[in-house]
Parts: C-alpha cells; sequence; structure tokens
C-alpha cells in the first residue's frame, strides 16, 4: 500500500510547477491542474499525505537539547536574531497547500462523504499549523484562502493574537463536526487525523491561551483558565470512555505501536518511511556514527528514587548525601529511569547482545562510546563536548543490528493520553480542583512503577496551588523526557530563568579494585570484554560540559516570543516586528 502511495505522490509532484510567490514567506507556490488532482480521490489522498508529511515532526534525537534533559549548549548568546532563520516559524507555503485543498475540494465533484473527511483534515492542519506559528511569534496573519497575486491585496496585517486564538479553534470546532470521532487502530486510515485527536488539540491550545506566556501580568488567574479547564475535561473524558488510557508497561508506549495511549502517531514504515533515532541516540559502537546528544548528570538527578521523592529530600526512604547518590545513582529509582537512560556498565542488551553491558569510561569503553579524561587511560576522549556519560535508551529499538539502525521505523507518537491527562490536571490545579489533578498525577506514577508508600501518595508531597503546578510540571519533565515538551512547557509557563545561566555536566567512570585503588586500565579492558565489570566496580566524578566552546545558556526573557525575520517586514512593511523585539505589535494577549 505504502508503495502504491508513494508512486501517486510522485505523479501529483510532477503535476507541480513554480508559478508564483507569496509574500509572506517568499517561497514558489505550486501550481497544477485542478482536474487532475480535486476530482480524483486517490490524486486527492496522495496530495494529503504529502501535506501530513510537511505538517507533522518525527523522531528526533537532539530536540531536548534547549533544556537540561540533553548535553549541548543550544542557547548560546544572541542565537536568535531578526536577521537569521533561529527559531522562526513562517510557514505560508504549508497554509497556501491547505487553502487549495480546502477550496478545491469544496468545488471538486468528489462523494460528499469524502469531501467531508478531507475538509475536515485540511482545516484541522490549517489550525495545527498555525498554532505553532502563534506559539513562536504571537498574532501572524490569518489566511483562509489561496491568495491571488494578481487579484489579492498580498500586503495583509498580522491579527491579533486573540483573533488568532479565535480562528484556530473555530478551524478545529469545524474539524471535530466533519471527523470521525475515533480511528480504530486496526484500522486503514490509522494515522489521519480524527475527532479524539482533534479534541484533544483544542485542549491543549486552551491551556496555552490561558497560559503565563500570553498572559504575563495575570499569569495564573486570569478568565482564560475556565475555558481551558472545561475544554481539558471534555478531552479528557471523551477518550477516556473511548477506550484511550495509560498502556501498562511505560517502555511498551513506544515499542508496542498502537497503543492505548497512541491518540495520535506518524506512522513509520521501513524501507518507505524511516526515522533517524536509533541512528542518533546509540552509542557510536553500536550506531553509524557519534550519538547526538546524551542525557546530563542534571537530569540524572532530577528522576525521583522508588518512592517517588528525591534523593535528597530528608523525609524519603532513598535518601542520600550528594557525594554518596554520586557513587549509586542508579540504584532504587524510578522506573522510568531504568527505561529511558543508559549508564556506566549498565546491562544494554543492543543488537541483540544478550548480558551485554555498555561502557563510557575512558580506556575501557570503545572510542565512540568513551567519556572522560583520565591521564592513565593513556589516550584522550574525541567525545567531551558531546557526549555525557550517558545514553538515551528511551524508544530505541534493540533488535536492531548495528548495520540495521538505519531501517528504524517505529511510530513517532505526536500527542499520548498522558499528555491529555496532565494538561487536565494543571487546568484543574489553576481552577481549584486539586484533587483532580492529584489523581491524575497518581495514575501517571502508578503506571510508572513508583512505590505506593504508607499513605497512598506515590510520594506526591504537594498541596498547595503552587506546589501543585510545580509537581505537574516535574512530572511532565520525567513522563515525556526526550519527546520535545520541556522547552515549550517551560516558555509556556515563563519559567525560561530557570535554564538562562545554567551548566550542563556529565559523569566520569574510572574502574577500580575492591580496596578502592584504581584497576590497571588493560585489566579493565579485558573485564569489561567479558562484560564483567559492573557499576560498583567504577568510581565517578562530575565533568562540566562541554570542555570547550560556549558552556553557560543565554536564555533572556525577550525568549518568551521569538522575532519575526527581517526579510519579511522588509517585503511587506504593514507587517509588525513584536515590541520585544523593538518593535510596535503586542504578541500577547494583554
Amino acid at each position: 500500500m505504502k508503495n502504491k502511495l508513494t508512486y501517486i505522490i510522485i505523479a501529483v509532484v510532477a503535476l507541480f510547477s513554480a508559478n508564483s510567490c507569496n509574500t509572506l514567506d517568499i517561497e514558489d507556490i505550486y501550481d497544477y491542474n485542478a482536474e487532475l488532482v480535486w476530482n480524483d480521490e486517490s490524486l486527492v489522498n496522495a496530495y494529503m499525505a504529502n501535506l501530513y508529511a510537511n505538517v507533522f515532526d518525527n523522531w528526533s534525537p537532539t530536540q531536548d537539547q534547549t533544556t537540561q534533559q540533553l548535553s549541548g549548549i543550544v542557547f548560546y548568546p544572541d542565537r536568535i536574531n531578526i536577521t537569521n532563520d533561529e527559531y522562526k516559524q513562517w510557514d505560508y507555503s504549508k497554509i497556501r497547500l491547505i487553502n487549495e485543498a480546502i477550496q478545491n475540494v469544496t468545488n471538486g465533484t468528489l462523494p460528499a462523504d469524502v469531501k467531508s473527511g478531507i475538509i475536515g483534515q485540511t482545516k484541522f492542519l490549517r489550525a495545527y499549523v498555525y498554532f505553532k506559528m502563534v506559539v513562536y511569534h504571537g498574532g501572524v496573519p490569518y489566511i483562509t484562502v489561496p491568495q491571488d497575486k494578481d487579484q489579492d491585496d498580498l500586503y495583509v496585517k498580522r491579527n491579533t493574537t486573540k483573533e488568532c486564538f479565535d480562528l484556530i479553534i473555530k478551524d478545529l470546532d469545524e474539524s471535530i463536526s466533519l471527523l470521525p470521532e475515533k480511528i480504530a487502530s486496526t484500522s486503514s486510515n490509522f494515522g489521519k487525523v480524527d475527532g479524539c485527536f482533534a479534541t484533544a488539540f483544542k485542549a491543549k491550545v486552551l491551556l496555552y491561551k490561558a497560559s503565563p506566556q500570553f498572559n504575563p501580568t495575570n499569569k495564573w488567574d486570569n478568565a482564560y483558565w475556565k475555558e481551558a479547564y472545561s475544554a481539558n475535561e471534555t478531552a479528557y473524558n471523551k477518550l477516556k470512555n473511548l477506550g484511550y488510557a495509560l498502556t501498562a508497561e511505560y517502555d511498551d508506549i513506544f515499542l508496542v505501536e498502537r497503543g492505548p495511549e497512541v491518540v495520535f502517531s506518524v506512522i513509520n514504515t521501513y524501507p518507505n518511511k524511516t526515522a533517524n533515532w536509533d541512528y542518533g541516540v546509540r552509542p557510536g559502537s553500536e550506531s553509524r556514527g557519534n550519538a547526538w546528544a546524551s542525557p546530563t548528570w542534571e537530569f540524572v538527578k532530577e528522576f525521583p528514587m522508588k518512592d517517588g521523592k528525591l534523593y535528597n529530600d530528608p523525609t524519603g526512604k532513598y535518601y542520600s548525601t550528594d557525594d554518596k547518590f554520586l557513587q549509586a545513582y542508579w540504584k532504587n529509582r524510578d522506573p522510568r529511569f531504568d527505561k529511558s537512560v543508559v549508564w556506566n556498565a549498565s546491562v544494554y542488551e543492543v543488537s541483540n547482545k544478550k548480558g551485554n553491558r555498555q561502557y563510557t569510561s575512558l580506556g575501557v569503553a570503545d572510542v565512540l562510546d568513551d567519556f572522560g579524561v583520565n591521564p592513565k587511560a593513556g589516550t584522550n576522549s574525541t567525545n567531551l563536548d558531546s557526549y555525557s556519560g550517558f545514553f538515551i535508551r528511551k524508544a530505541s529499538d534493540l533488535t536492531l543490528l548495528q548495520s540495521e539502525v538505519e531501517q528504524y521505523d517505529i511510530d513517532y507518537i505526536v500527542m499520548r493520553f498522558a499528555e491529555v491527562m496532565l494538561n487536565y490536571a494543571e487546568t484543574a490545579n489553576e481552577t481549584g480542583k486539586s484533587e483532580v489533578a492529584l489523581s491524575i498525577l497518581k495514575e501517571i506514577r502508578k503506571r510508572a512503577g513508583i512505590e505506593l508508600g504508607a499513605d497512598g501518595k506515590y510520594g506526591i508531597t504537594a498541596t498547595s496551588r503552587e506546589e501543585i503546578r510545580e509537581a505537574i510540571l516535574a512530572e511532565r519533565n520525567i513522563e515525556f523526557c526526550f519527546e520535545g515538551h520541556s522547552f515549550w512547557n517551560l516558555r509556556r509557563l515563563r519559567m525560561l530563568d530557570r535554564l538562562d545561566g545554567t551548566t550542563k555536566h556529565g559523569v566520569e567512570a574510572i574502574a577500580i579494585n575492591l580496596d578502592g585503588t584504581e584497576m590497571p586500565i588493560s585489566e579493565a579492558k579485558t573485564k569489561a570484554g567479558t562484560n564483567e565489570l559492573t557499576e560498583t566496580d567504577f568510581k565517578y566524578s562530575i565533568m562540566q560540559i562541554p570542555v570547550t566552546g560556549v558552556k553557560v545558556m543565554s536564555v533572556p526573557e525577550k525568549y518568551y516570543f521569538f522575532p519575526i525575520k527581517k526579510s519579511v517586514i522588509d517585503l511587506n512593511s504593514k507587517i509588525e516586528q513584536n515590541n520585544n523585539w523593538d518593535g510596535t505589535f503586542n504578541p500577547t494577549l494583554e
């Protein structure tokens, strides 16, 4: 089926030719013979498949480098400015293609039920693209028809941010009314937008609308929170009643595709569509090159212990001092840690190697995996600017051999029910329904495998609105680690100051004898070759990363809204720059 679809898409693309330009993003706009496309259901579906591929992201091993989760200093001083392409979202080529689909399907001769399905999908896609633009920049020109360069005024102004939110919700409401309520995981249409995803996404949009990002002087008590709570309660109840639920085992969320937690996913199938996840997260010795990013010591410390409390919480069952914790950080952790992170000497049965342990110690590990500066190793690591002594285990398909890492085709989950639950919890907490929020946190932690505790709270000690807010944020950080949520949550909550001025660290491992003296490198390497060395056969020390270059994150206040690129404004004087970038446009709702 996918091979056939590929050829159809090629046929559609062959019909396109560059014919005009769009002053909103100065890219070619496709032109084609409408009679050949919009009256043929197969070609329309191919066009839609192309739209989906352009609108939705796929796996990316580096997307959480923007926070403390992964190595790498993404935000160096002046990384974002008005002249470069960094953090600009001005997707009017996609909007043009979406608007053409809406207009031409409406005017075409396809059966009514086919028309409504396509229009429902395209209105969702339009809302999805505009929402991302608004999250980046605030209000943007909300174009709903294909502009004609000869007849339409292309020099449009930005809609206010409130107008954009209203139009996004209007598009979503219309899409919900047209889409099937739920597409079964066994259906050939699975992977298309349905009413459940649209309803959950609408709730997320309204969560953003109420958020501090858009309401900086009235962060927690603005009128939008009530609206957000209502939408999120509706989404949660609707999806739960239709069978959505937390996947029983955390690692099965990704590795067992189309589970009960999947609200919407991008379908990957080898050889027609693959992703770069395993290629990018595996240690270099088990991939086609070095890992693209690795978890930091800062993030390792953020995982709770098995009792749900942090290691340095004096009330915790597994309380430890900083020094003791460093030497045994892998013990008694939240089970999500074991399922998300690879650490030195941990069992890592990659490439189906039973009993294999992954080493990172300099002189002991493979040169593509090592991290450290131990002078007794007699060699220098080449990984000190990119590695941390940890690797990502989460969602990795360990059955793939090293030669097969580019065949990774596990579906990418755009939204899962756990996010719907935590969005509901957040809006409940901000509208005085703390018990709802706490009950959801307990469900998430129960699935994670955290101990119930004598009080039945899974280690949750939060009671006040502020404490529960922090507990929800912390839970998101762990539950969705490496999935690209963390930076956007901090930005939505106006907490980017928690990243500004921060540094990152890794952990070096050096093999030791029973008496604590350092083991000869040759002996350690031999023992590692037969997986004899365990975690306790090493001592650990902290190193700042990267070793060279910029070492401190720079995330200024003005990053709550990114600028409009200067070249866009140069071409259309009616486009105002954001006021946090020396312009006149207010990107907030205030």
